[in-house]
């Protein structure tokens, strides 16, 4: 009997080495408990982490739209100014990318956004030639930019959906900038304006305290 019960333990280990791969990821409970019900959690076999950050670092608080009363503004140098409602935006080609953002706090999150190149709404005012930087204005007043050839280079999204579900609140909903090797004070939150304006050496509201206005990530 103390064989076969000997026998049998040294066959459960043998069974758990083969079926369980050292070093593997697995999310913690921790993170668990931040995903939202039916949000995506793996894509293409990478764990993803949950659309909720770890904290909120805005300036003043998660916003809520009325996306009833929501319109998105492209101004500044462009040929006609255009307004467009949240259905409208939705009505355009969808991308989805699996970008990670790198927040200047130290941690990061890895997540499958979809959303529509920034490029293809600033076309619909037709910018101007002298157009150099975007500058998006949030809900809360804040403020950051992009240079305009690093938006086309690397065909940033404005993002919709984050790990398959609408945006939550606290990750910008309606939008977000997924400003791809930036850090995350690049990524504007609920965005009501693009505007395209020809001043390079624009500061955004951490920028004209001191961050870094390039702000590119090492990844």
């Amino acid at each position: 009997m103390r064989v076969s019960k000997l026998m049998l333990r040294l066959s459960l280990l043998m069974l758990t080495a083969c079926t369980v791969k050292p070093g593997v990821d697995v999310h913690t409970q921790a993170t668990l408990s931040r995903f939202r019900a039916l949000e995506i959690q793996e894509y293409q076999g990478k764990l993803l982490d949950p659309a909720i950050g770890p904290r909120d670092n805005s300036i003043s608080g998660v916003q809520n739209i009325d996306i009833s009363n929501y319109v998105l503004k492209i101004t500044g140098l462009v040929g006609t100014e255009v307004t467009l409602s949240y259905q409208d935006v939705l009505k355009l080609t969808t991308h989805k990318r699996l970008i990670t953002l790198h927040c200047v706090e130290g941690w990061d999150a890895t997540i499958l956004w979809e959303g529509v190149l920034l490029s293809d709404l600033i076309d619909l005012a037709q910018a101007s030639n002298t157009a150099k930087t975007v500058i998006f204005h949030a809900e809360d007043g804040y403020t950051t930019s992009l240079p305009y050839s690093v938006i086309k280079d690397r065909q940033l999204i404005l993002a919709y959906k984050a790990n398959g579900l609408e945006l939550p609140n606290e990750m910008g909903y309606p939008f977000i900038v997924v400003a791809e090797n930036k850090l995350g004070y690049k990524w504007a939150r609920w965005v009501t304006e693009i505007e395209l304006s020809s001043d390079e050496s624009y500061k955004g509201y951490w920028e004209s305290l001191g961050y870094e206005n390039d702000a590119e990530t090492d990844n």
